[in-house]
């Protein structure tokens, strides 16, 4: 981010808006238009890889499977053996076990017709074989089940046959063909892609030893405010606890990028303009919490006129108004240095979570690298009535839960107070309320966007 082109003239229609009372889907278009994903990486150990970006895509190097092989015990033989039209009722097929297969040692002998070969799961199908009938399907004779098959005692030859319906089993089944799940020189995994356990599986399974992912992505965060006290601290009189900073800490971990804690930083425009600045030296993305209203205390929105370039300062959006986005530069002035972007979070503490998961957290993952996975949205009846005014998207807290048919409700969570940040840990949810929507009744329907895989 070392272009001058302005932030505040982003999304040219921005002139149709209020930047004081901006729409959430035209602040989450313009911000977006201002990412520039992380072109970065590194390689790292395959066990250090849980949750990072991928930065190229992954090439299977081996066919996977490596060879045709059995998808569970039983017995493999060449459907040449059944019928090639449909058997009598009752019509059964009996063949000698000419040996066994196992998972790392293979049936290497021949397989005559009429014969047939014990196999395990996994094991790679034997020579003239292509088809399994499940062992619960047959019937043994020469040996007694859970026991080792009679042995000729002259010829010193397995005596053990099976026979079993005609019918119990088509040509070609239970058995995995080789690179039936991924061919040689395939994508297994591609770029963007955040790692998931099953996605280290699968590439250990292809023997990676290590993986190309982008850096991670700094984030520079701090709180503002004389009243704020570090837990731990004596509570002075009009003093509050520091909850946003650990707040942001932990959201911030969860999306496993790189977190730069600040601390705490006075209501004094010289410490706030040093603390910006150093930021935008050392971090990608700078978050601040609080002072980004009109009080006489609130200092980070003239601060950022000063050392950067602004877009919008709120939201029609409840809670969470009070939001500036812009960008910031290490130099102290437009042009000067490192640039940075900025959120400038409100201080409620709902308010701060509601603005970083509608707001922030969307841009984070994109600067990332990663595929942008929009969070789904899950049609709900509300129990409750709910007042809203048209024109701002609310994101009310609730608990939603589904019935004994499967159809999702949810009930808001009582007080809606941005400062209630209990209501927070009590619920599961947001419920959604559109811009244009107005009072709901109950019964009415709603869009609920659940914490898991969220928060």
């Amino acid at each position: 981010m070392t272009t001058l082109n302005s932030i505040s003239g982003s999304a040219g229609s921005l002139s149709q808006f209020d930047p004081q009372a901006l729409p959430v889907s035209a602040a989450q278009a313009i911000v977006l238009q201002w990412v520039t994903p992380l072109a970065q990486s590194e390689r790292v150990p395959l066990r250090d890889a849980l949750a990072r970006v991928l930065a190229r895509d992954v090439i299977s190097p081996i066919d996977v499977p490596s060879h045709d092989n059995s998808a569970m015990d039983g017995y493999a033989f060449n459907s040449a053996a059944l019928p090639a039209h449909a058997a009598p009722d009752g019509a059964t097929l009996t063949l000698n076990v000419a040996g066994k297969a196992f998972a790392g040692h293979p049936y290497t002998g021949a397989t005559a017709p009429g014969t047939c070969v014990r196999i395990m799961t996994g094991a790679p199908m034997p020579a003239g074989c292509d088809t399994v009938i499940p062992q619960e399907r047959v019937e043994r004779s020469g040996s007694t089940a859970g026991e080792e098959p009679a042995v000729d005692p002259v010829s010193a030859a397995v005596t053990e046959s099976i026979t079993f319906r005609a019918d119990a089993v088509a040509p070609g089944a239970n058995r995995r063909r080789k690179g039936e799940d991924l061919a040689r020189g395939s994508a297994a995994l591609r770029t963007g892609r955040v790692l998931h356990a099953s996605d280290i599986g699968l590439m250990a399974s292809l023997g990676v030893v290590d993986v190309a992912v982008k850096r991670r992505l700094r984030v520079a965060f701090f709180s503002t405010g004389d009243e704020l006290r570090s837990p731990g601290e004596p509570l002075d009189a009009g003093c509050i606890y520091d909850s946003n900073r650990y707040t942001l800490g932990a959201m911030l971990r969860r999306l496993n990028v790189e977190p730069i804690d600040l601390g705490r930083v006075r209501d004094d425009p010289e410490s706030l303009a040093a603390t910006l600045k150093s930021a935008a030296e050392s971090a990608d993305v700078v978050l601040t919490s609080g002072g980004v209203s009109v009080g006489e205390a609130d200092f980070t929105r003239s601060q950022l006129q000063t050392l950067g370039d602004v877009s919008f300062w709120g939201l029609a959006m409840r809670p969470g108004r009070p939001l500036a986005f812009g960008r910031i530069w290490s130099g102290g002035q437009p042009g000067a240095g490192r640039a940075a972007l900025l959120f400038g979070l409100p201080g409620n503490p709902v308010a701060t979570m509601v603005a970083f998961y509608q707001i922030v957290r969307p841009a984070l993952i994109a600067m990332s690298g990663a595929t942008p996975q929009p969070v789904p949205l899950i049609p709900a009846r509300c129990d409750a009535p709910i007042r809203k005014r048209p024109g701002r998207t609310e994101f009310q807290r609730g608990i939603a839960g589904r019935d004994a048919q499967g159809q999702w409700h949810v009930t808001p969570t009582g007080s809606q107070s941005s400062g209630a940040l209990s209501t927070m840990s009590e619920a599961n949810c947001f419920i959604v309320l559109a811009h244009e929507s107005a009072d709901l009744d109950a019964g009415d329907a709603v869009d609920v966007m659940l914490f898991d895989g969220l928060v």
